[in-house]
């Protein structure tokens, strides 16, 4: 078992393993009683974030980002515990009613900030880059997703929202908003460059915030926001299969990205049959969000960002290009 561990460990996806046995605990023992959004959020601090940063590079001439990148690679661990200390003091502790559950998120608000200098950086650093310019948005929208959760810690209600609509805002930005402008960016330091690849990056740094708007003033431009960003993935997806299908470069990469992928049509495909589903079995939209949530976080997303870890160590090892 030992021996086990320590291979773990030493594998590429080692540093988020503490993090995911974290995570299972928190999901599976009773005595974490947390809300189901609540149990995402802390997910994507102990398993997405850490995933995230092993895809991220820094400008070995740039000593302000080669700095930053440290910092990160430092805090992350420790932010997540706050993280987790703040969920805990209001759910278990009985401090609900404190500030000090909005006051231990700030090490998560703090920790995701630099994860937003260090997008912006990325962005300056490598100008007219279009993937890069993707990876810095995503990078700057897990910020976002921080403020909303400790707007959701402090239970503030901001203009029409309340703290559930926080939370529910924070795990978009962790999730979709965050990670799919990271797939397309790291898509694009690899594909064939395509005359329609800068829309879609466009439509996908523009998606995210029709949808935060739209989740808090219009249900309307929610809608446009979804439909733009769900026709986004599926070109993604479409063309990372196509991708794969030409160029199997590792076996451990195709494996995920393909899971990836297929996680996300079974989100389509049950969106799809969800009024049959709901007519034939009397379930409502609670019964799906758990596997709606289940799909896209521990599918689409972990799926996805395992396999790009692999590919961008297969692509490194082959000596091809894959960071700028």
């Amino acid at each position: 078992m030992n021996s086990f561990l320590r291979k773990m460990m030493k594998s590429l996806i080692g540093p988020a393993i503490p993090g995911g046995i974290m995570t299972i605990l928190i999901f599976y023992l009773d005595y974490f009683q947390f809300e189901l959004v609540e149990k995402f959020l802390l997910f994507a601090a102990f398993v997405i974030v850490p995933l995230v940063i092993l895809l991220l590079n820094h400008d070995e001439k740039n000593a302000h980002q080669r700095k930053i990148y440290a910092v990160i690679k430092l805090l992350q661990f420790p932010a997540a515990l706050l993280t987790l200390a703040s969920v805990m003091s209001s759910k278990m502790w009985g401090l609900g009613s404190t500030a000090i559950p909005g006051t231990l998120s700030l090490g998560w608000l703090l920790f995701t900030l630099l994860l937003c200098i260090y997008g912006l950086t990325t962005i300056v650093i490598h100008k007219g880059k279009t993937a890069e310019i993707a990876i810095g948005a995503g990078l700057v929208y897990f910020f976002i997703g921080g403020i909303w959760f400790t707007l959701y810690q402090y239970q503030v209600n901001l203009f029409q929202a309340n703290p559930a609509t926080h939370a529910l805002s924070s795990v978009h930005f962790h999730f979709s908003s965050a990670i799919v402008p990271i797939f397309i960016g790291v898509l694009g330091r690899i594909m064939t460059k395509k005359n329609w690849y800068p829309w879609v990056v466009a439509i996908d740094i523009i998606g995210p915030i029709l949808i935060a708007i739209g989740m808090i003033f219009s249900k309307p431009i929610e809608y446009i926001g979804v439909t733009m960003f769900a026709c986004n993935i599926v070109i993604y997806t479409t063309y990372l299969l196509a991708y794969l299908r030409r160029n199997s470069l590792h076996h451990k990469a195709t494996f995920f990205l393909v899971l990836s992928c297929i996680a996300f049509y079974s989100v389509i495909v049950l969106s799809i049959f969800y009024p049959l589903l709901k007519n034939m079995y009397s379930l409502t939209i609670l019964d799906f969000i758990p596997i709606y949530g289940a799909l896209h976080a521990f599918g689409f997303v972990l799926c996805g960002l395992i396999g790009w870890v692999y590919m961008a160590d297969s692509i490194k090892k082959n000596r091809l290009p894959f960071y700028p």
